[in-house]
C-alpha cells in the first residue's frame, strides 16, 4: 500500500443555491483552501474534513492499493492513470480535489488487534 496525495483545487460556492436553501451567512468551506495538501492512505489525514473524507476515501483506498495502473471507470473518466478529480458532497460549497498514486509507502501507526 502507498499513500495518496490529495491536493485541493478549488473550494466552490453555489451562491443562488445558498441564497435560496443555505443558512443565514453560509459561506465556502471554512476547513478546506485551495491549494493544500494531504497525504492520506487507509486514514483520514489530519486536518482534513470528515464529510470531505467519507466521500473520497473509495478512491483513496483504490488508489493506495495499485490505483496507479489503471484509470477509473473503464478508461472513460480520467485521462492520466493513478489520478482522480474528485469532490465533497456539499451541494452548496463543494471542495473539489486531485487525488495522486504516489510511491511513497504507507505505514501502519498502531498496532493491530488480533
Amino acid at each position: 500500500m502507498t499513500k495518496v496525495r490529495i491536493t485541493v483545487l478549488k473550494a466552490t460556492f453555489d451562491e443562488e443555491l445558498a441564497a435560496e436553501y443555505g443558512a443565514e451567512g453560509l459561506a465556502p468551506c471554512p476547513m478546506m483552501k485551495a491549494g493544500q495538501v494531504f497525504l492520506a492512505d487507509y486514514a483520514k489525514p489530519e486536518g482534513f474534513c470528515d464529510e470531505a473524507w467519507k466521500a473520497v476515501y473509495q478512491y483513496v483506498f483504490a488508489l493506495a492499493h495499485g490505483g496507479g495502473d489503471f484509470t477509473f471507470y473503464f478508461d472513460d473518466w480520467m485521462r492520466v492513470p493513478g489520478c482522480a478529480i474528485v469532490s465533497c458532497n456539499d451541494g452548496l460549497r463543494p471542495v473539489i480535489m486531485k487525488l495522486e498514486s504516489t510511491d511513497i509507502p504507507a505505514q501502519l501507526d498502531y498496532e493491530p488487534v488480533r
